[in-house]
């Protein structure tokens, strides 16, 4: 006989909120192994293409863990100095910055000249504020990273919790999906295929979004004389899975360094704008609809607030976490919307007198009696 429903409910939220627990308390430290199997999660697709043409699957994971392996030195080797030698030019080059931002603002206000204007008291204020808070989450931020995990063991941990969980990913579904409670397994499968899709739709895609527009930025702002166009490039590229941060935060970076580098040169800086906006014309008529799709569910202030709670309460973790939570909150959403309309409460009586009634079987019609006609011959009748 299967539990009440009253039963199940607080055995499935005891487990919720003991998961909820424990990802707060050990956040930090199961860091390494969520991303190892996020990326397993991703890879999954190609060993089981690679085992579909022949290979077993210990060599699937084998050639695809190489091929990452290559790859990421490439990465390192080709792209990552570049990286990291504008990103220190641009932290050394922002004083020269401001200090070229402060003349053409007295330029062109020159009340901000006044020690007494309330704009420049305020815009004081808000650098020295800035300074302040910047300093604490600097240091916040690298005390954190250096004191809860080693970047050594992070590197080192990350792509061995991959290699196994990517090749023993299919035994790992085959034996869960071998403790599915037996009365709702059929229900739970299908919302675990909804998941999927989701999340393959949104997460592989995004990715795949991510890496075209980067790579487009990066390209198309060094093509144009930017001095930090493949940072920039990079910058707007890693964050548009954040819907409309990306553009934003790329758009007025690239574009307030063109203003500073191609003063008066109005062309070159039109040039920039113009190279985020294609790309935003092709994000959102092109790559988004081919390589993400309209059906996945999640809609961006559904994502903003994700990401914004989760990162809140669980931190970095918990941005990772945000994406599949949210898929799949999405998908039981629309499953108990489903199961609200077919029920009663949401039904009702409506429903009931809306039915046409059940059709009540007459009683059937007496025959009526012939007539004897008086003409027919009397003593036949009467004798009868």
């Amino acid at each position: 006989m299967a539990l009440p429903i009253s039963h199940q409910l607080r055995y499935w939220g005891i487990a919720a909120a003991v998961f909820l627990l424990l990802l707060w308390l050990l956040g930090n430290v199961l860091l390494p192994f969520i991303v190892g199997g996020a990326i397993a999660y991703f890879l999954d697709p190609v060993a089981d293409r690679l085992e579909r043409l022949g290979m077993s699957r210990v060599t699937a994971t084998t050639v695809i863990s190489l091929v990452a392996l290559l790859l990421v030195v490439l990465l390192v080797l080709a792209v990552i100095p570049t990286l990291v030698n504008q990103l220190t030019a641009l932290v050394n080059a922002a004083p020269d910055i401001a200090k070229r931002l402060q003349g053409f603002l007295l330029e062109r206000f020159p009340e901000l000249a006044d020690s007494t204007s309330t704009i420049r008291q305020t815009l004081a204020e808000l650098g020295a504020a800035i300074q302040a808070r910047g300093g604490e989450l600097v240091q916040g931020v690298v005390s954190s990273a250096l004191g809860v995990i080693s970047v050594v063991v992070f590197i080192v941990v990350v792509p061995v919790v991959a290699f196994y969980l990517l090749l023993d990913w299919d035994e790992m579904v085959a034996r869960i999906d071998s403790m599915l409670p037996l009365d709702h397994a059929p229900t739970i499968r299908r919302l675990a295929r909804e998941i999927d899709a989701v999340l393959a739709g949104f997460v592989r895609g995004q990715v795949s979004v991510c890496l075209a527009l980067g790579t487009f930025y990066a390209v198309a702002l060094m093509a144009a004389g930017l001095q930090f166009g493949l940072i920039v490039g990079a910058i707007a590229g890693a964050i548009t899975f954040i819907p409309y941060v990306g553009s934003l935060v790329g758009g007025i970076l690239a574009v307030g360094l063109a203003l500073f580098q191609f003063w008066g040169d109005w062309l070159q800086i039109g040039i920039v704008a113009a190279i985020f906006a294609a790309g935003q014309f092709v994000e959102g008529n092109i790559l988004t609809p081919r390589l993400v799709g309209k059906s996945v569910g999640l809609h961006p202030v559904w994502l903003l607030f994700a990401l914004s709670a989760f990162g809140t309460v669980f931190g970095f973790v918990g941005m990772l976490i945000a994406v599949p939570v949210a898929a799949s909150i999405g998908v039981l959403t629309r499953f108990g919307i489903e199961q609200y309309r077919a029920s009663l409460l949401y039904k009702g009586t409506t429903a009931r007198s809306a039915q046409p009634p059940e059709a009540v079987p007459l009683p059937a019609a007496p025959v009526p009696r012939q007539k004897r006609s008086r003409k027919t011959t009397g003593g036949a009748g009467e004798g009868a």
